[in-house]
């Protein structure tokens, strides 16, 4: 069986090549025993794809027209790195492989060709631009990175791309911090003491990925309380949220999380949706043709392999997500 998984902050996809047209519903049956979800509550938060639907929605998401922030480009890295991993486990078959080189060659075609990332469409751009107008200009602002992983490193390298010189870095590995403070000339902080010195930084850019929140509202109004009348702002674009929601009613402090970007892109997404709707045009005709490639080469493995051809199992936050080729 041929298989790879998508996970990011807000969704886990789920592509497969199998034979039997009952895995999908095995896979999310599986899916909702791990986590714990009534499988009547599926259709809530994911849904499943077949065919031709599911190799068109690989290369929607690829080229950021299935995401919060319409257009942004992380999505692309990060199935680039989910693609890799299966290749390393070698869970990445002919289909598989196909399917992901053709879907990356796609998105790249349908970005270069429409406007649709032009603009400050990525959650670290974001986050500066939120900076900027708390705090107006921002060569003399400090900022903590909570968490040394991608949406880390994109976050210090935007706001360095904006001023900003004066970093630290704050995560629970610290060879993972050691790397990322290289990158941006930042000092390394242990994560056990990441509370206790909130009051010396003005933006938190929090991205640790822990499996609850790692920054309490008690920490947030001592903060505060040690900072006069200079606001503290926190960027949470943590799924779990990093930072305590209690903290938001905290005076002087500014708290957003990735729903609240979402909005913030909104903004300008209706500029975009009919770039949007160019690139769906451009993708559609070249998932008709790997579609047909792809029934081509199960075909080509003769009559046990025909029967199915498993793609995206996809469940929306808070669940994750699914989706399923049928190859007949």
């Amino acid at each position: 069986m041929e298989f790879a998984v998508v996970s990011t902050c807000n969704r886990v996809e789920i592509y497969g090549v199998a034979a039997g047209e009952d895995v999908p519903g095995r896979v999310v049956s599986a899916f909702c025993a791990r986590q714990r979800v009534d499988p009547s509550d599926f259709g809530r938060f994911g849904f499943t794809a077949a065919g031709l639907d599911a190799i068109f929605h690989l290369m929607e998401t690829a080229s950021g027209l299935d995401s919060q922030i319409l257009g942004e480009t992380e999505i692309l890295g990060q199935m680039k790195k989910a693609y890799l991993n299966a290749q390393e486990r070698s869970s990445a078959g002919p289909v598989i492989n196909r399917l992901f080189q053709k879907g990356f060659q796609a998105a790249k075609h349908a970005r270069t060709h429409t406007a649709v990332s032009v603009g400050q469409v990525s959650v670290a751009n974001l986050a500066v631009d939120l900076a900027a107008g708390v705090f107006g200009k921002l060569e003399n602002i400090r900022v903590l990175l909570l968490g040394a992983g991608a949406i880390g490193e994109k976050s210090g390298k935007a706001f360095a791309s904006r001023g900003v010189r004066d970093f630290a870095v704050c995560s629970r590995t610290l060879e993972t911090a050691g790397d990322l403070a290289a990158k941006l000339g930042a000092k390394v902080l242990p994560f056990e003491a990441r509370e206790s010195i909130l009051a010396e930084w003005d933006v938190v850019v929090c991205s640790a990925a822990a499996p609850g929140t790692v920054v309490s509202a008690g920490a947030v109004r001592a903060a505060v309380e040690g900072r006069g009348a200079r606001p503290l702002l926190f960027v949470d674009l943590a799924m779990p949220r990093d930072v305590d929601p209690a903290a938001v009613g905290v005076g002087n402090v500014f708290l957003y999380n990735l729903d609240d970007l979402a909005e913030l892109a909104a903004k300008n997404r209706q500029a975009r949706a009919a770039e949007a709707e160019r690139a769906r045009q451009i993708l559609a005709p070249r998932a008709a043709s790997l579609w047909e490639q792809v029934q081509a080469q199960l075909g080509s493995r003769g009559a046990a392999t025909q029967g199915s051809l498993h793609g995206p199992l996809q469940a929306r936050r808070p669940l994750a997500a699914a989706l399923a080729l049928a190859a007949n």
